[in-house]
């Protein structure tokens, strides 16, 4: 019996769900890249949805970890005048998994808010698409567009890499188990390709037999617009000299597992915010 009264005790515990919360995001995300005419705006944002935990160390640092989902997009045609003759446009979904640490300058032991900072690792995935003049969704990475893979010195990107997650952000506890709070998260990439746009146009004759009348159409889409036909080799394409990035606004929720309700089902001691609990010691 003593076993199982231990059990009981420990399993739950082991999870140290004391310190432990369930997170969520909800807010926008949008991208920063050759598409877009201003650094910092949420002009063609989309919405973004987060699921995560977070592990309180101490007063102060606190492990998080989130898995995200969200869109980005675009457009020329919302841009400069010079971006409206270029006529590029895309749109991706996005998957981002992050794992890192936040600081909270404020101790929630003593204050009901703190504001706070957050850095980590991400991995992510892409996957660049437009539409055709007819409609048809195509997905760009494949068609090479700047002649990725077909000219030297230009690789294929790919559509899974590591970004680092920083940011700032504000939380507020509603009670014990429940804080709500306002982030704002920043993804430093290393591609410049998640729009598909970075560096000059590619040799028309080579991507057409490398990849095809289509590569063709969505690497030049000026004439869609009566801009000229086709530029020649090398002519700038976009601007390599910036990698992409993006962003986000988000309200954000986190609720202390459950384990004070169990506690108090099983008639254990209530929680206490200074100590963590330990099981008691088994003798067979």
């Amino acid at each position: 019996m003593r076993v199982i009264t231990t059990l009981l005790c420990c399993l739950p515990l082991a999870a140290a769900a004391q310190n432990f919360h369930f997170a969520a995001r909800l807010g926008i995300a949008n991208y920063q890249g050759d598409l877009q005419a201003k650094s910092i705006t949420f002009n063609q944002a989309k919405f973004m949805g987060s699921l995560g935990a977070m592990y309180d160390l101490s007063e102060h640092f606190t492990a998080r970890t989130y898995f995200t989902l969200t869109s980005l997009q675009g457009d020329d045609k919302k841009g400069t005048t010079a971006m409206k003759a270029r006529n590029l446009n895309f749109q991706t979904k996005l998957w981002d998994i992050e794992l890192g640490a936040q600081y909270n300058i404020l101790s929630l032991n003593n204050s009901w808010w703190t504001p706070y900072i957050f850095a980590g690792i991400g991995l992510y995935h892409f996957n660049p698409f437009t539409k055709t003049e007819d409609g048809a969704k195509t997905f760009l990475q494949p068609l090479s567009t700047e002649g990725q893979g077909i000219e030297p010195g230009k690789k294929e990107y790919k559509l899974t890499q590591f970004n680092i997650p920083l940011g700032i952000g504000a939380t507020y506890a509603i009670s014990e188990d429940i804080r709500v709070g306002l982030e704002l998260g920043y993804r430093k990439l290393f591609t410049d390709y998640v729009d598909d746009v970075s560096t000059t146009y590619a040799d028309q004759g080579a991507l057409l037999a490398a990849k095809g009348q289509t590569a063709v159409d969505l690497a030049y889409r000026g004439d869609e617009v009566g801009a000229g036909g086709y530029p020649a080799a090398k002519t700038t394409r976009g601007g390599s000299n910036v990698k992409d990035g993006y962003y986000y606004m988000a309200l954000t929720v986190t609720v202390r597992s459950f384990i004070d309700q169990y506690k108090r089902i099983a008639g254990l001691p209530a929680y206490n915010r200074d100590k963590k609990v330990g099981c008691p010691a088994t003798h067979f």
